[in-house]
Order: structure tokens, then C-alpha cells, then sequence
């Protein structure tokens, strides 16, 4: 297990993010997770939440993952997909997705895309849940936030925190609603949205 790896943020934000998770997900039975990386929080998550069947996936260099849902799912994992969400989606039948720590990565073409598949993939009353930081009114809300986007930018000028408002924006246009935008540790947020039906629209 040691050759595996291993982020210590996956470690640090498992549990706060599992205790909204429990509400959020109560009633969903299978959840897609976009951006699975070390496969950390899809062993948590679908040990703490039975009765989720939770399908990993992430862009590429899939042998990793793999090897851990393998080797510490306990059977509950199936192997991970390869999902780009600029590219076609894979056909799921999900009522939920997760993903954490992964809009800032994107560039904004991308995040564009992630809100797009989402709409698609998820029907009504489907539930979202996007863990990660984001900025309000246009501005940080921590000065280690602050540090953090300079790093993204330096590292990729095409990636950085991104506004809650534009967030929502594109959540609405794909027709998400916005339940609960929860505060979590390390200057993180945890956005519970859902999927409106078009009758609840108009």
C-alpha cells in the first residue's frame, strides 16, 4: 500500500466532507465521482455509505486507482472509468455525483463542460455535491486561498479558484438549484445542489 498514492487533503477532509455527504446522499443509490485521483475518498465513502453503489473515474493513469479500490475497496468497488468531461461521457444511469477539488484544476472551458455532463447524466432530483475552495464577491476568502491560486496560476494559467457566482450560473443554466452551500474546514466549501425538474423551472 505504501507504493500507492496518497494525498494527505484526502485524508484531512474525508470525514467533515462525509458528514454532509450522509444528509446529502441519503436518499441517492449510485453516485458517479469525477476526478476520483487516489481513489482515497471513493474507499471511504462507499464503506461509510452502504447503501451507495459509488463508481469511480478520472482522465487518465487509471492503473493507480485501480490498484487501490482493488486492494482496499473490499469488493464494494468496480473498476474506475476514464472520464474527460470535455469528451462523451460514458452512458450511467447515476442519481448522483461527487467531486472534490477539481473545478480550480480546470480550465474554464472545462468547468463549462463539467456542468454541462452533469445535467445530462443527472435526471430530476438528482444530487451534486462539489467540494473545494471558491471566492465571494470576486475576492478570497482566506490569505491562504490567496496563496493558493497564485500557486494554480504559476503552475497553469489556465486554472485558479473560481467565483461562486459564475459557479452557480452555469449550475442553473444546466439546470441545478442550489440546496445548501456548506462551510468546511481549510477554507473549503461543500455545494449541495439538485436537479430541477423543467415543470419546476417554468
Amino acid at each position: 500500500m505504501s507504493q500507492l498514492p496518497f494525498s494527505q487533503a484526502c485524508e484531512n477532509n474525508k470525514a467533515p466532507i462525509l458528514e454532509v455527504l450522509r444528509h446529502s446522499f441519503a436518499s441517492v443509490n449510485r453516485v458517479l465521482e469525477i476526478g476520483s485521483g487516489t481513489g482515497q475518498h471513493g474507499v471511504y465513502f462507499s464503506a461509510a455509505l452502504p447503501h451507495i453503489n459509488w463508481q469511480c473515474s478520472d482522465m487518465g493513469n487509471l492503473s493507480p486507482l485501480n490498484a487501490r479500490l482493488a486492494l482496499e475497496g473490499q469488493g464494494r468497488l468496480s473498476k474506475a472509468l476514464a472520464l474527460d468531461v470535455t469528451g462523451p461521457w460514458p452512458a450511467l444511469e447515476v442519481d448522483g455525483i461527487f467531486s472534490a477539488n477539481t473545478l480550480h484544476i480546470m480550465d474554464k472551458g472545462s468547468v463549462e463542460c463539467f456542468f454541462a455532463g452533469a445535467g445530462r447524466v443527472l435526471g430530476a432530483t438528482g444530487q451534486l455535491c462539489i467540494y473545494g475552495p471558491f471566492n465571494y464577491g470576486g475576492d478570497y476568502t482566506s490569505a491562504s486561498n490567496r496563496d493558493f491560486d497564485a500557486w494554480l496560476k504559476a503552475r497553469d494559467s489556465a486554472s485558479g479558484i473560481r467565483d461562486i457566482e459564475w459557479i452557480l450560473q452555469l449550475a442553473d443554466a444546466a439546470g441545478f438549484a442550489l440546496i445548501q452551500d456548506h462551510a468546511m474546514p481549510a477554507n473549503n466549501r461543500l455545494l449541495h445542489l439538485t436537479k430541477v425538474s423543467q415543470d419546476s423551472q417554468g
